[in-house]
């Protein structure tokens, strides 16, 4: 689904409310939140979609990475997963389910999460991800939105999964970099999240569907601040940009940008293939963290002696003009 999508389907329907529910699905958040007691509040969330590797085993390792990065930007703990899987049985080996299933598996174990579970189904169209429950306490939960003027935000993973992506599907792209944007989709970011919890963090989100652009766009909130994108300092994965030159963009990037190109100012002063680098919709991309400007070099110090080499600042929350995102 693109941009809009679920926000059209929900239009008019009563949803529901709770006293315990602190983040509901009104908010599009990257999870939702339900209060259990005092100091403890559930995260939970689900993701899973169609092979975008070739390598089974690297499937189930980005799908189960992805699924559980929205529980990472809510700021809260991974603890428990489902598995979801539809399967074509009757066209696949079953030892290609194995493969995607113990990929999944190590990454859990990686992330200690436990599988408790899960649902199968036969379909036509092979399909991995899970359900997912954290933990966290109610007064440390991030949201997309809150960030304040004056923050400065900072990106972990280089973007361009969504193109490399396409490149292989086309034959083009070569191993090296294929390789290379898997690490990065398979990579957890539960030490950037780990990180964060010890700095006052007022915004946070994950980098996926919506490309980085959208997202920002996402942690405008009601439009009392902009944003200001730092285009020269966004980490890119190698190949992206050759193949973006080429043309090798997936069709969720161009739905994004016509969605969130009128909320974009600058967007004529940026060659076109960075354009479609900002607007790539990721799979299992970085975490966005809006912090206080007098913190980020810290934090930003803090990611990389972590492990989260890539980490950078991109961008500064700005009074004027309100509700938009500038490229410069």
């Amino acid at each position: 689904m693109g941009p809009g999508d679920l926000d059209r389907a929900l239009c008019g329907l009563p949803l529901m409310d709770h006293p315990n529910l602190l983040v509901g699905i009104e908010q599009v958040d990257d999870a939702g939140v339900y209060k259990l007691m005092d100091e403890v509040a559930l995260v939970q969330t689900v993701d899973f979609f169609t092979p975008i590797v070739d390598d089974p085993y690297a499937f189930g390792q980005i799908a189960t990475a992805n699924a559980l990065s929205d529980i990472y930007a809510m700021g809260g703990t991974p603890i428990t997963a489902l598995n979801l899987v539809a399967f074509p049985i009757k066209n696949l080996d079953i030892e290609v389910l194995r493969d995607i299933l113990r990929g999944g598996l190590d990454k859990m174990r990686e992330a200690e999460v436990v599988l408790v579970g899960g649902h199968s189904i036969e379909d036509q169209e092979l399909k991995y991800g899970l359900a997912v429950t954290g933990l966290i306490r109610p007064d440390e939960v991030i949201t997309n939105i809150g960030a304040k003027v004056g923050d400065r935000i900072i990106i972990t993973k280089p973007l361009g999964t969504g193109i490399i992506n396409t490149a292989q599907k086309g034959g083009v792209a070569s191993a090296e970099v294929v390789q290379r944007a898997v690490e990065v989709m398979a990579t957890l970011n539960r030490k950037a999240a780990e990180v964060m919890r010890d700095f006052q963090v007022h915004a946070c989100t994950d980098v996926t569907g919506f490309g980085l652009l959208g997202h920002l766009c996402e942690m405008l909130g009601e439009g009392e601040i902009g944003i200001k994108v730092y285009t020269d300092t966004v980490p890119v994965l190698p190949g992206a940009e050759e193949y973006a030159r080429m043309g090798l963009v997936p069709g969720g990037t161009h739905r994004n940008k016509e969605f969130y190109v009128p909320k974009v100012d600058g967007t004529k002063d940026v060659p076109p293939y960075l354009l479609d680098i900002l607007f790539d919709a990721q799979t299992s991309g970085g975490l966005l963290i809006s912090a206080r400007s007098r913190d980020i070099e810290e934090l930003l110090n803090s990611l990389r002696e972590a492990g989260v080499k890539d980490a950078s600042i991109i961008a500064e929350v700005v009074a004027e003009p309100e509700g938009r995102l500038q490229l410069v």
